[in-house]
């Protein structure tokens, strides 16, 4: 008798969009770009996770426009030379992994001109290339950091087109899937979270109006964006901090979401202020639960979610529809192929790598078994 496959590796559509399993590689910012361009890192990197047996490999954050950065060294699909470059490294997977990719529009907002991690991450002084932020209220991301630019009529215009050049880019060089940032205290969270916001236009006060310049980002890509493509979006479903988003705005928002036709949302939480987040193994996915139950639209899980059999519960719970690793990965690129020999999934190898598999290696178990006896 067959054993049914278990719920991490069963295969989900989004839209036209066949994923082999619930298993996404999150985005994962590598501050190695040359003003927005990709580098031979990034074909390597995402080469390389392409290649994992994960059902979707998505972008790091990709600004729509130069001052949406979060560093120097962050990448960006907003003029010619950097589509010419992520198009080529798109191709260059697309010889050896048939792995849909999908990319995600990002603009980091009061959090932009900043040091990447390595040199402190603090905001960059004017004599280190420093440019004008800008977001939804003249409140810097914490104290010492530059104030930013309230966007303007014109301004918020001009980030829309952004946002939707920026799709039309990612069109031409094929990418299967878009997701919006909302999260992490970048720009578009900024508008949502009343701690970021305190506009006093129709873009701030009442939760419908900070939802307004998102909820109009989306309908824009929306309409650009091929009915048969996924367009989803990630957001901190709670600030963690008094007076700030909550779940139950993050609710609000997926309802107006749906109503619009996403097709799926990626739940994480935190990036305004310095709250203090009860960090553990998927503290997140209760807040996920609650949206999915909530809402019924596709919900990704992320979050301190490491070991196989805990992300296979999370689905087969129906916690969530995915799961989206980062660090995981970064720790062991072949996550996907350890957590089917785990759960007894089969999952497809490169054929120049087949002989690594389970069934072909006798050394597997030994090299497994010694790893899990260092957990």
């Amino acid at each position: 008798m067959t054993e049914p496959t278990p719920a991490l590796f069963r295969p989900i559509a989004l839209r036209g969009l066949d994923l082999a399993n619930r298993i996404a590689i999150a985005p994962m910012c590598q501050y190695s770009a040359l003003d927005g361009v990709a580098q031979a890192w990034h074909l390597q990197q995402l080469g390389s996770l392409a290649l994992s047996g994960a059902g979707l490999v998505m972008t790091e954050a990709t600004a729509v426009e130069p001052q949406g950065r979060i560093t120097p060294g962050c990448l960006g699909l907003y003029d010619d030379q950097a589509e010419e470059a992520l198009g080529r490294t798109i191709a260059g997977i697309r010889q050896f992994a048939s792995t849909p990719i999908g990319v995600q529009l990002a603009h980091a907002g009061r959090k932009a001109a900043s040091h990447v991690p390595w040199r402190g991450g603090g905001p960059l002084a004017a004599d280190e290339g420093a440019w004008q932020p800008s977001g939804a209220s003249p409140l810097p991301h914490l104290e010492g950091w530059q104030i930013p630019e309230e966007l303007d009529e014109a301004g918020l215009d001009r980030v829309k087109n952004a946002f939707v050049a920026t799709a039309q880019r990612a069109l031409r060089i094929g990418i299967d899937l878009l997701e919006l940032h909302g999260a992490h205290g970048y720009l578009l969270h900024t508008f949502l979270s009343p701690l970021s916001n305190q506009r006093t236009d129709g873009y701030g006060g009442s939760r419908e109006n900070r939802m307004r310049f998102p909820l109009e980002v989306f309908d824009a890509v929306r309409a650009v964006w091929p009915a048969d493509r996924p367009l989803g979006v990630r957001v901190s479903a709670t600030d963690w901090l008094e007076g700030g988003l909550t779940i139950a705005d993050t609710i609000a928002f997926g309802h107006e979401l749906k109503s619009r036709g996403v097709d799926f949302v990626c739940i994480s939480s935190g990036g305004i202020g310095r709250p203090r987040i009860p960090v553990g193994a998927g503290y997140q996915v209760p807040l996920a639960r609650q949206f999915r139950a909530e809402t019924g639209i596709v919900t990704r899980a992320v979050g301190m979610i490491v070991k196989a059999e805990h992300a296979n519960r999370v689905i087969e719970d129906q916690d969530a529809d995915m799961v989206a690793l980062a660090r995981a990965v970064i720790d062991d690129p072949r996550w996907p192929w350890h957590a089917a020999a785990t759960l007894g999934a089969k999952l497809a190898y490169p054929p120049q790598y087949e002989r690594g598999t389970p069934a072909l290696w006798p050394g597997f178990g030994l090299a497994h078994a010694a790893t899990a006896a260092h957990d």
